[in-house]
């Protein structure tokens, strides 16, 4: 237990004064006027109280990552602490903070956007439909979660109850992509994000209460997985992309511009962006370390699991056993909530992708539909193959996850970019590491992995190795020939 508080300490510590350093080198003007003043629409530009904008994105960006995944990544041991505060504080609360200081500073613009403005327009093309396909794949993904958690809670486990639930939800998600976001998501978001964050906070009284002897960092990094992806696979790079939004992901740059063009003042994104991402953090670290008690320390016996329980068993399991019926149902709650409201504003996120690459108007509803029912569409296909293959939900998660890391990729690289040409000195090292990382993780990943060109697995350290050197030395590359200019 002694790494886990270790590391909750790093990760506030991380907020209080590396947010603060980032905070410096953006330069936030709170004298200037934002898109939720600018641009107001009464549809998606709408200035909101900071405290509600905060636990919406907290909300928008946490789904099932921070819980699933850092359940998945602990049985690799003590090394997914390392990942988790490292990854969090240099990689993805400065690439949560960025994404949305930039969309902030450019009216609002969505990623692509953002990317043609900073990689040019053929990157952004790229990136248009990139990110379309990932937020849809996000909507298809984060159905099947909670309907299976919803129909366990109601006590019937049948296919036909399954169903019903996801029908539930993906109507859900109709209406909410539709509606202005002050409607349902300025409503009840935070509602559902208390009740992520009390379940976060309850598990880690337990954690204390209990004090188990799980595996500590001193007691070594080597890799403890048994069953996750099958044996042998190595920490580098599956458990980069195991342990994805407690970390660092993708997906949290679609998802700031959507509280950009909700913020009152530029000063407010440090909390907001910065820090919903640490408190992701912090609760990828709390499951980490329960995962390593039901895994490495007698806690799957203790509650009636086994080792090879999948992620939403362990949560059901661990929740009614630590914290009660009340507690299981709230905790359960907040789990259920996160990925259904990852999941319509991943979908509302692409509408407004599509809608600004068309220069299409969003405030008539005629138009908001033309947009959406294509993607729901898309999305419906996408779930019925996941329920009409029996391994469709992994198989699309392997996609999703690679797709997640790729995609955070190319908002460092940008963000980078800007950094280099709008900063003086050396301030673009800040992304220019998380950049090179990132991609050596996204490439050695796919080079390996079953779902891409299945290389040799003795191949993943090499592999990263040359990427890291290879985008460094083309960056600094591009540097010198920009200075010569």
């Amino acid at each position: 237990m002694i790494s886990f508080f270790i590391s909750v300490i790093a990760l506030i510590l991380g907020y209080l004064l590396y947010g603060k350093f980032v905070e410096r080198v953006f330069r936030p003007d709170p004298a200037r006027q934002t898109p939720a003043i600018t641009q107001a629409d009464g549809i998606d530009y709408i200035p909101l109280p900071t405290w509600k904008v905060f636990m919406i994105q907290f909300l928008n960006i946490a789904g099932t990552g921070p819980i699933f995944g850092a359940i998945m990544g602990a049985k690799f041991g003590p090394a997914a602490y390392l990942w988790i505060v490292l990854g969090c504080i240099f990689g993805g609360a400065v690439h949560d903070y960025f994404s949305g200081m930039l969309s902030l500073r450019n009216g609002g613009a969505g990623l692509p956007d953002l990317i043609g403005k900073y990689l040019g327009k053929r990157t952004k093309a790229v990136m248009l439909c990139f990110s379309v396909l990932l937020l849809v794949l996000v909507g298809a993904v984060f159905v099947y979660s909670p309907a299976v958690i919803l129909k366990d809670l109601a006590g019937n486990g049948t296919n036909s109850a399954f169903l019903i639930w996801a029908g539930v939800i993906f109507v859900y998600y109709i209406i909410a992509t539709m509606l202005p976001i002050d409607k349902i998501i300025g409503k009840i978001y935070p509602l559902f994000a208390v009740a992520l964050i009390f379940m976060a906070i309850a598990l880690m009284v337990g954690l204390i209460v209990k004090m188990p002897q799980i595996p500590e960092l001193w007691d070594g990094l080597q890799n403890r997985s048994q069953t996750w992806g099958g044996k042998g696979q190595p920490i580098w790079p599956y458990m980069f992309v195991t342990i994805a939004c407690g970390a660092i992901s993708g997906f949290h740059a679609t998802q700031s511009p959507l509280m950009a063009r909700c913020l009152k003042n530029e000063k407010l994104g440090r909390p907001v962006f910065y820090g919903s991402m640490i408190t992701e953090g912090l609760v990828a670290l709390v499951w980490a370390a329960v995962s390593s008690y039901f895994f490495f320390a007698g806690g799957a016996a203790e509650v009636g699991g086994t080792f090879s329980d999948a992620a939403p068993t362990v949560v059901t399991k661990v929740s009614r056993s630590w914290l009660g019926v009340t507690g299981s149902v709230l905790a359960l709650l907040g789990v259920v909530a996160a990925p259904i409201t990852s999941g319509d504003t991943a979908l509302r996120s692409a509408r407004l992708i599509i809608a600004d690459s068309l220069h299409f108007s969003q405030k008539p509803i005629g138009k908001r539909l033309a947009i959406s029912l294509p993607l729901f569409c898309v999305c419906a296909v996408m779930l019925w193959f996941n329920i009409a293959n029996e391994d469709g939900f992994n198989i699309i998660w392997r996609y999703f996850g690679w797709a997640n890391q790729t995609l955070s990729v190319f908002t460092l690289w940008a963000v980078t970019v800007f950094l280099a040409r709008e900063r003086e000195g050396v301030s673009y090292l800040i992304t220019l590491l998380p950049a090179c990382v990132m991609t050596a993780v996204s490439v050695a990943y796919i080079c390996i992995a079953q779902i891409g060109l299945n290389l040799p697995l003795g191949w993943n350290r090499a592999i990263g190795a040359a990427v890291i050197a290879v985008s460094a030395a083309l960056f600094f590359r591009w540097k010198l020939t920009k200075a010569r200019k």
